[in-house]
């Protein structure tokens, strides 16, 4: 889903008006969720042969907790990724009208279909009809929802359980001259959702959402693909409210960021719907990991199901099919079916507008100091000061980041940054503080861990990145031998010395490694995985 994805920004605060939400707010959400929903639910090639499509549905996977407790208890975490028998999102929000306080959820996922080719009334695996048209056998999904709607003052008394599931069903198509015929099965889904709500103030309140399969478990040993006809798949939650307003999980207000951290989600992660800047009357509890505001990508024309490739790539891919693999694809699965036809009669102009887009630009800081230090300016979020970028732009004694000569005096294992009074550079010892907003996502699972500077390094667009290397990692030796480091801005570190000399870093550096620029997409944290 990263093709389809634009993130919308988060908002650090929430906001003092709109506290009801418009109507169809959920609707407003419809194209991300979508996304979420079939996400992985078919990959390129798009054919039933691709190995990529015999282990399927890998997200926000709900067996029945028998089945997937028989080796033993689930491991709770945010990632959906891993299977499970429940979903649990738990999140904060604001009363602003105690009297009238509503709130609205809406869960929704797959229900798995078994589509089955017949012949003369024995299964196989394929059949060509009379009008040339091939059929093959494959597992589809439908999707289903649920939605329930109670006041505040009735969750915080004791909540509110809601039964959710599907009916059994077998739909029967016959194929044209009594070839044979198509039938699509599917089994019970069976589940419940609990709705519960703590307060923690006089306005600020905890809810709960969890969902859990609650279908018998089938026989023991049975195989994950036979298992899936009775799970809920890509389980995400909508929440909405009338009265209330969420508070950002990822960039919290300071006053809020311990009641943040007390939020327990399992097997799902929670961001702020609706558009960058709108009040937080909605959210989204989905199994991938997403910015706040999420939005599909206007440039995106339609799903392609497969995060593996960006728009442009993935469709120049599936414009390259052969003949044969496209009539397999489209015998594979409608949704393949439609995202052929899309690639085949799109227009040059929608293609061109795939190459990409630039949503932002911020503006070049002044240029450096010439002893490539920075100077703080102010509070951090780790109580020192932010620090002032550098800059490598041209100026009179030093060429712009693009000409020759353009790295002559930087050093990374000798370079050093000033942090809340101390000078940090290679052997330096920090506590690691990733800042919510505008933090890699894979940050967030470090914070409060300590480390070791190895370098530092100045980026093309003026700002400053440390390198470092985990004290609890039992790679790290082997990994600063390879040169595969953590990267962190300096106002996301904490140093452990005290400020001492302002011209020294704070412990000896390490071998030197050749002075470089980087740009932003060699800095994250996850580049070292």
């Amino acid at each position: 889903m990263a093709e389809a994805l634009a993130e919308g920004g988060t908002k650090g605060a929430a906001a003092t008006a709109g506290t009801r939400p418009s109507p169809g707010v959920f609707e407003q959400l419809s194209a991300v969720a979508d996304a979420v929903l079939y996400e992985g639910y078919l990959l390129y090639p798009y054919r039933r042969s691709s190995a990529k499509n015999r282990v399927r549905w890998q997200f926000g996977v709900l067996f029945p907790r028998d089945w997937v407790e028989a080796d033993g208890p689930v491991l709770p975490g945010v990632s959906g990724s891993a299977d499970s028998w429940y979903q649990q999102t738990e999140c904060l929000l604001l009363i602003r009208q105690p009297d009238s306080a509503r709130l609205r959820v809406r869960v929704r996922y797959l229900q798995m279909q078994r589509k089955q080719v017949e012949e003369a009334g024995r299964p196989v695996e394929s059949l060509h009809s009379d009008d040339g048209t091939v059929h093959l056998t494959f597992d589809e999904a439908l999707p289903r929802e649920c939605e329930m709607e109670a006041p505040l003052d009735e969750l915080l008394r004791g909540g509110r359980t809601v039964a959710v599931g599907a009916a059994a069903g077998e739909d029967v198509e016959p194929l044209p001259g009594g070839t044979g015929r198509v039938v699509r099965s599917r089994e019970e889904i069976r589940a419940e959702t609990v709705l519960t709500a703590e307060r923690l103030s006089e306005d600020l309140c905890r809810v709960r959402v969890r969902t859990a399969n609650t279908a018998p478990a089938p026989r023991p040993g049975t195989a994950r693909d036979e298992a899936l006809r009775r799970a809920l798949i890509a389980t995400h939650t909508l929440i909405g409210g009338e009265g209330v307003e969420f508070v950002s999980l990822i960039d919290p207000p300071t006053d809020l960021r311990a009641p943040v951290r007390a939020c327990r989600n399992e097997f799902t992660f929670p961001v702020l719907g609706g558009e960058a800047g709108d009040t937080g009357h909605v959210l989204l509890s989905a199994p991938i990991i997403l910015p706040d505001h999420p939005q599909v990508a206007p440039e995106s024309p339609g799903d392609l199901h497969d995060a593996a490739e960006i728009d442009e790539i993935l469709t120049l891919r599936t414009m390259l099919l052969t003949d044969e693999e496209k009539r397999e694809a489209r015998a594979t699965d409608p949704r393949a079916a439609a995202i052929l036809d899309r690639v085949d009669t799109m227009p040059q102009e929608v293609f061109e507008r795939l190459h990409g887009a630039v949503r932002s630009l911020t503006p070049a800081a002044p240029t450096a100091p010439a002893d490539h230090s920075l100077t703080p300016v102010g509070p951090t979020a780790s109580g020192g000061a932010p620090l002032t970028p550098l800059t490598p732009t041209a100026s009179a004694d030093r060429p712009a980041w693009w000409q020759e000569g353009a790295d002559d005096g930087l050093s990374p294992t000798t370079d050093t940054v000033l942090v809340d009074g101390v000078r940090l550079g290679g052997g330096s010892r920090v506590r690691l503080r990733p800042r919510g907003r505008g933090a890699d996502a894979q940050d967030m699972f470090l914070a409060g861990r300590t480390a070791e500077v190895a370098a530092v390094f100045h980026d093309v667009d003026g700002s400053v990145h440390l390198a470092v290397t985990l004290d609890d990692d039992p790679a790290a030796e082997l990994n600063n031998w390879y040169g595969r480091f953590h990267y962190f801005r300096p106002d996301e570190l904490e140093p452990l010395e005290p400020a001492g000399s302002p011209d020294e870093p704070s412990a000896p550096a390490p071998a030197a490694a050749p002075a470089r620029h980087t740009s932003d997409s060699e800095t994250p944290a996850a580049e070292a995985e």
